[in-house]
């Protein structure tokens, strides 16, 4: 991220032009030269917190009608993604406290029925994602004029280009091509990037990083933890591209493989995908690692799960440079494989129609079997593993498993309600094939039970930072949760709704206390960085709940916490019917607006709310 510096002031500016315009100093009364001008210092703020400013409301619930937006700071509009139009609107921000849609852009003239996923601007250009209208067929990147919104060019890339952004220096432009299967996985597209040459706005060479030569590896990468597991398919078609971010320099990329719980790193001057960088996972364990499991006991229970881990699978992520090195530092949302789940053919045991790796604890390890599900969620791919699934006693005996017995582990108020994948977790033959057990817990190659030694569940309900080459750095363990429970908690523009009382909500629905603990909590999504004088800080939405969080990640290996601010201003009314009154719900994209570029001289953070079809405008204060 650049630094950014308070404006030249306006007395130096005038001296400076008069100097500059002058050519000589012979008219000046005393000979002297113009002095250079006086530049205000950077200021680096103490602490930082958030300000509603303004919102531009689409009138649309729940339709994605607001999702990633983009700031051009030469025309003082906002870009924002409407998937409900397939379109992006324009709006003019000039007037923060009103911000007005003046327009929009469609992408009819780059293919019929094609969709916009995502923008990125840059130096007066406006860069759009654009997916086919059969999402499994190779779609398009395109470059407009942000000021005329004429189309300048646009190519070819990757199936289903699901983000992208142009590199520091103007020189490319990246797309991140996700390669998502078909509904019933019939098809399935490789994952890759595409790296555009530029010059301008004029696009040259098109290279595609791909993940082909990765497919004899698969095992070892299995081995290391990257998730690989779709139905059929190779390294390259598993791999999921999901968000890009850049080096400083320009030099390198990594690359979000969100599925795969895994980053890319790759060479953009040789378009190679260099390494992929599995992410691990995250203890619910240990101390600090709490969670809470259960949507349905009504109290507030964050607490700690040995045998539970969470897959890190990062949506949005962002990087800075400090003293040298990056850091990526990745918004930990959680996102399970499910295709075919409206497919009545797939639950009734045909595994040609699908694939839902998504699966409750207490459905899992039932006593009595998986059949009990059968025609109901029961996925079919897990039925041809076995008919039933144990835990590990020694692993789960503090919830009272035991051998052949789940225990208390199932119910609701303990682990049973936890949304898992089956796919990882069971205990494994070295061929990968499943160790088999019977009903009294004995191992048994005749029997038909799975052992879980670990259960995975979705997202870390956190952020965190890696270095370079995937290792983690810091993680904010259990702290968003932690802090939405507390009593120094409070949402609403006027802050003066506290947390505590709708913890974990989710955000299409009124008086939802607790109904995403079972799922990925709070749900962190978007994530921004903002430089502000010498300080670093991070910005991250947490779709569910909604609001931001903000840290101060200057020293990456001791963030410090320095703001929740949620405009979310009502909890109890059902928002389809109260879209006005209740505010912005569902946070999707970030977008930080030095103090430089913004018509208030103040640095701002704009965000795209996909549920509640707002834009908002936030001023960050500095303190």
């Amino acid at each position: 991220m650049k630094k950014w510096m308070m404006a030249t002031s306006t007395v130096a500016l005038i001296a400076a032009l008069a100097g500059c315009n002058s050519g000589s100093n012979d008219d000046d009364d005393d000979g002297a030269a113009v002095p250079p001008p006086v530049t205000e210092p950077v200021i680096t703020p103490e602490s930082i917190a958030l300000s509603f400013q303004g919102r531009y409301s689409s009138n649309e619930f729940g339709v994605s009608a607001a999702e990633i937006p983009v700031y051009d700071p030469e025309n003082q509009q906002i870009f924002v993604v409407n998937a409900l139009n397939g379109s992006v609107d324009v709006l003019d921000a000039r007037d923060l406290a009103n911000p007005a849609r003046t327009g929009s852009l469609t992408v009819e003239d780059i293919a019929a029925g094609a969709v916009v996923n995502s923008i990125a601007y840059h130096n007066g250009f406006l860069a759009i994602a654009i997916e086919a209208a059969n999402k499994t067929d190779p779609g398009f990147a395109a470059i407009y004029d942000a000021t005329t919104l004429q189309l300048i060019d646009s190519t070819q890339v990757g199936a289903l280009p699901d983000m992208l952004t142009f590199t520091p220096n103007g020189e490319y432009l990246l797309v991140a091509n996700e390669g998502e299967p078909s509904d019933d996985y019939s098809v399935d597209p490789e994952g890759s990037v595409s790296i555009i040459a530029l010059d301008g706005g004029t696009m040259g060479d098109v290279r595609t990083a791909g993940f082909s030569a990765y497919n004899t590896q698969a095992d070892a990468l299995r081995d290391a933890g990257v998730r690989i597991y779709g139905p059929g398919a190779s390294v390259a078609q598993d791999m999921e591209p999901e968000y890009i971010t850049i080096a400083t320099d320009s030099s390198t990329a990594w690359v979000a493989l969100q599925e795969n719980n895994a980053l890319a790193k790759i060479n953009i001057a040789d378009a190679q995908v260099t390494d992929i960088l599995p992410l691990g996972f995250k203890d619910y364990g240990v101390a600090g690692n709490g969670i809470d499991a259960s949507d349905e006991d009504s109290v507030l229970n964050i607490s700690t799960w040995p045998g539970v881990v969470g897959i890190y699978h990062p949506d949005a992520i962002a990087s800075y440079n400090l003293e040298g090195s990056t850091y990526i530092v990745t918004a930990n949302e959680g996102d399970a494989r499910a295709w075919g789940e409206d497919n009545d053919l797939y639950w009734a045991g045909d595994a040609s129609q699908g694939f839902v790796e998504e699966f409750r604890v207490k459905h899992l390890v039932h006593a009595n079997g998986f059949d009990r599900r059968a025609g109901d969620d029961l996925p079919p791919q897990l039925r041809e593993l076995g008919a039933g699934a144990l835990l590990n006693p020694d692993v789960f005996g503090y919830c009272g498993a035991s051998a052949g017995e789940p225990g208390d582990c199932r119910e609701d108020d303990v682990l049973g309600r936890l949304n898992i994948t089956w796919v990882d977790g069971y205990r494994k033959n070295s061929d990968g094939s499943p160790v088999m057990f019977d009903t009294t817990g004995t191992e048994n190659p005749a029997g038909d039970r799975l052992m879980y030694d670990k259960l995975y569940s979705y997202g870390a309900r956190s952020f965190a930072i890696w270095d370079e080459d995937g290792a983690l750095v810091w993680d904010s363990g259990d702290q968003f949760e932690q802090y939405l429970a507390s009593a120094d908690c409070f949402a609403g523009s006027n802050r003066d709704i506290p947390c505590v009382d709708y913890f974990n909500t989710g955000h299409d629905e009124g008086d939802a206390f607790d109904s995403r603990s079972d799922a990925k909590g709070p749900e962190p999504e978007g994530i921004a960085l903002g430089q502000l004088g010498d300080k670093t800080f991070a910005f991250i939405g947490l779709e569910r709940m909604g609001g931001i969080m903000v840290y101060d990640i200057t020293d990456p290996q001791a963030p410090a916490f320095e703001d929740y601010f949620s405009t979310r201003e009502d909890f109890l009314l059902d928002p389809e019917t109260n879209l006005a009154a209740v505010g912005d719900l569902g946070p999707e994209g970030l977008y930080f607006v030095p103090a430089a570029d913004s018509p208030s001289g103040e640095a701002l953070l704009v965000v795209g709310n996909e549920v509640s079809g707002t834009t908002v405008i936030y001023q960050i204060d500095q303190l």
